[in-house]
């Protein structure tokens, strides 16, 4: 079977047609991507969607994974987005840490989400976008023809690189 998407970037071109409907009517809407593999998928988003983005800072621990959600996030339609999900850890991070900064309603869009996970985060999210649904997880890398990830250096010289 072919991959799903060549790279990062196309994946967020893939996400951007199915996501246009649900932020069309939210003028409060931003893009999140979760730091650090979020960004290039938010850059090819970019290429359709012309909202703000407000990266969401990331850390693994042992005990899982925390995000840090800005306050300036408050009220706001907020769209989580990331290179996929596997296990949902960090998506369900994102989702917990957002409505403790109080954003008024959280989009998840990732180009992969099995359906395993996509059952619990459909209860987390208030909408959930997803390319590809699997019936079965994989390695995110298995749905990509090149996984060009990025370390958060790199995502955050990108995110700088953005007109403001």
């Amino acid at each position: 079977m072919a991959q799903e998407f060549v790279n990062l970037r196309d994946a967020g071109h893939q996400l951007a047609t199915p996501l246009e409907a649900l932020v069309a009517g939210h003028p409060d809407a931003v893009l999140a991507p979760l730091l650090p593999n979020g960004v290039p998928v938010v850059l090819g988003l970019l290429t359709s969607l012309h909202l703000p983005v407000v990266p969401l800072p990331t850390s693994r621990t042992d005990d899982g994974v925390e995000v840090e959600a800005s306050a300036a996030l408050a009220g706001r339609t907020v769209v989580v987005v990331d290179d996929g999900v596997e296990t949902g850890t960090a998506a369900r991070a994102a989702a917990q840490a957002l409505r403790e900064a109080g954003a008024e309603r959280i989009v998840l869009a990732v180009p992969v989400c099995p359906r395993e996970a996509l059952a619990d985060l459909a209860l987390r999210y208030d909408d959930v976008v997803a390319v590809s649904t699997p019936l079965v997880r994989r390695s995110l890398a298995w749905h990509y023809e090149e996984f060009d990830t990025v370390d958060e250096t790199e995502a955050l010289r990108l995110l700088g690189d953005l007109p403001s």
